[in-house]
C-alpha cells in the first residue's frame, strides 16, 4: 500500500464489517445495473509516491505560469513580489486554522492581527476607520455604494465606465434588486469624461464611484470629480491599486469619503483569479454604517493590552435586520498576509515598490512604441499599465508571445469595443530590462 492512499485493507474490511456487507459494491446496490460501468477504469498501473509526484510535476511543468514565463497580464490581478515572511505567517497552524473571532478571550492573536490590519489600511489610504476586510474589490464597491446610498437617503449611484469590468458587472447585480439606480459615464481619452459626469449629478446621487489609476492604467482627474459630487452634498468612493499609494496621493487626500480596493497586490498570489480580499476604509461619521466588523484595542481591569470586536453589524448577530450587508464575511488569512507584507516592506519599501512599477512601466512603453509601429491608445498619465495599439490582430500577438515563452497583456476589446487591436500591458517590480527588451523584440519581429 501507498502512503497517499486513504485507507488499508484491513481497515477497509473493519468498516465493512461495521457496517454489515461483504464488499463496496453492497454500498451502491441502489444504482441500476444498467448504468454501472462494469469494467476497470482504463488507467495506468499503481505507481510509487514518487513517480506520481514526478508524474504531477511533469504535467504541471506543461504549464507557463509566473514562476516560469515573464507574465505581462494584470487586469486587476498582478505579479508583485511576495516576501518570505509573509508565508511564514500565514502558514502557522493558529492563523491557518482559525475561525470567526467569537470569544475575544482566546482570539487575542486573530484579532490583533484584524486590528493592525485595519491600522495599516487607514495609514495608506488617509482614512479614519477600517472594516476587517471584505470578500474582493468588486464586493468592496457594492458594499461602498450600499453604504452611501443609505447615509445620504439617495437612491441613484454614478460609475465610471474606467473602472474594472468586473466591479461594473457586480454593482448592476448588487443594486438592482435593492432598487438603486445605476448611471454609468463614458470615458473620453481613456478617462472619466468630467463634463458628462457634471451634466449626470442630481440631488438624487448618493454617490459616485471613480477608479485611479483606473482599469486602462490612467490617473483619473480627481480634483474636478470631488468638487463636482460634494457641491452636491453626494459622497466619493475612491477604489485604489495599494501599491500606487507609494507614491501618488491617498484617497483621504483627495477629499474621498470612502477609499476601497482589491488588496490582491499586498502579498497575496495570483493563485489562478483568488482568493483575494477587498479593503474599505471611510471617515469616522459613517462608522456606523460600514458593513463586517470593526476591532478595536482596550485595556483589561489589570491594564493589560487586549482587543476586542468593538462593532459587528452584521446578519448573524443579534438585531440582525439592522446588518448593514448580509455578505460581509471577512478574508481573515488573506488580510494576514496584507498585514505582513504591509509590516515587512514598511513605508520606505511600498515607495520603492512603487516607484520601480511607475518607472520600469514607463520604460517598455518608451521602447515599445519608439519604432512607431505600435503606439499608446491615449496620451495619459499613466501608473503600471498602459494599452499598446497595433494594426496586428490581438490573437495573433498573443500566440506570438506565448510560443516564446512570454504570458501577454489582456485584449480590451472585449469589456470596450471601441478599443479594437488594443492590449493592456503590465509591469511590475518583477519584470527585469531583460525581460522588457525581450517584449519589444517579439514585437517587433512580428511588426
Amino acid at each position: 500500500m501507498f502512503p497517499y492512499l486513504p485507507t488499508t485493507k484491513a481497515e477497509e474490511e473493519a468498516m465493512l464489517n461495521r457496517l454489515g456487507i461483504q464488499s463496496i459494491d453492497d454500498l451502491f446496490n441502489n444504482i441500476p445495473d444498467s448504468i454501472k460501468l462494469k469494467r476497470k477504469l482504463d488507467l495506468e498501473d499503481p505507481k510509487s509516491e514518487i513517480e506520481v509526484e514526478r508524474l504531477l510535476q511533469g504535467f504541471s511543468n506543461q504549464n507557463l505560469n509566473a514562476i516560469n514565463t515573464p507574465i505581462f497580464l494584470g487586469a486587476g490581478i498582478y505579479d508583485h513580489y511576495i516576501p518570505s515572511t509573509v508565508r511564514y505567517a500565514i502558514n502557522r497552524s493558529e492563523f491557518y486554522t482559525a475561525y470567526t473571532p467569537y470569544q475575544p478571550e482566546i482570539s487575542q492573536g486573530t484579532l490583533q492581527v484584524i486590528f493592525e490590519y485595519q491600522s495599516m489600511i487607514c495609514a495608506i489610504t488617509d482614512m479614519e476607520v477600517s472594516n476587517a476586510s471584505l470578500y474582493d474589490g468588486a464586493s468592496a464597491a457594492a458594499e461602498a455604494a450600499f453604504l452611501a446610498a443609505e447615509k445620504t437617503r439617495r437612491k441613484q449611484i454614478i460609475v465610471s465606465e474606467t473602472i474594472h469590468p468586473d466591479t461594473r458587472r457586480v454593482l448592476s447585480t448588487y443594486l438592482k434588486y435593492r432598487g438603486i439606480e445605476l448611471v454609468t459615464i463614458p470615458m473620453t481619452n481613456g478617462v472619466t469624461d468630467i463634463e458628462i459626469l457634471k451634466k449626470e449629478v442630481s440631488e438624487n446621487t448618493a454617490a459616485i464611484i471613480l477608479q485611479t489609476p483606473n482599469f486602462l492604467g490612467y490617473l483619473e482627474n480627481m480634483e474636478e470629480a470631488e468638487k463636482i459630487i460634494h457641491k452636491n452634498k453626494g459622497l466619493l468612493i475612491l477604489s485604489v491599486d495599494p501599491i500606487s499609494l507609494g507614491i501618488f496621493k491617498s484617497p483621504g487626500e483627495w477629499g474621498a469619503d470612502i477609499a476601497i480596493g482589491d488588496g490582491q497586490s499586498l502579498g497575496n498570489p495570483m493563485s489562478f483569479g483568488g482568493p483575494t480580499l477587498g479593503f474599505i476604509a471611510c471617515s469616522k461619521d459613517l462608522i456606523r454604517k460600514m458593513p463586517g466588523r470593526i476591532v478595536g484595542q482596550t485595556t483589561d481591569k489589570e491594564g493589560r493590552r487586549g482587543f476586542v470586536s468593538t462593532l459587528q453589524t452584521r446578519e448573524q448577530h443579534i438585531r440582525r435586520q439592522k446588518a448593514t450587508s448580509n455578505i460581509c464575511s471577512n478574508q481573515a488569512l488573506n488580510a494576514l498576509a496584507a498585514c505582513a507584507y504591509l509590516i515587512t516592506m514598511g513605508k520606505k519599501g511600498l515607495h520603492d515598490v512603487a516607484r520601480l512599477c511607475y518607472d520600469k512601466a514607463h520604460y517598455a512603453a518608451d521602447i515599445i512604441t519608439e519604432s512607431g509601429k505600435y503606439r499608446l491608445a491615449f496620451e495619459q498619465p499613466f501608473f503600471k499599465e498602459f494599452p499598446i495599439l497595433s494594426e496586428f490582430p490581438v490573437k495573433k500577438i498573443q500566440k506570438k508571445l506565448l510560443e516564446n515563452g512570454i504570458i501577454g497583456g489582456y485584449s480590451l476589446h472585449k469589456d470596450f469595443p471601441i478599443l479594437k487591436n488594443v492590449i493592456l500591458y503590465c509591469v511590475t517590480e518583477k519584470r527585469t530590462k531583460k525581460e522588457i527588451d525581450y517584449l519589444k523584440q517579439l514585437l517587433e519581429e512580428m511588426a
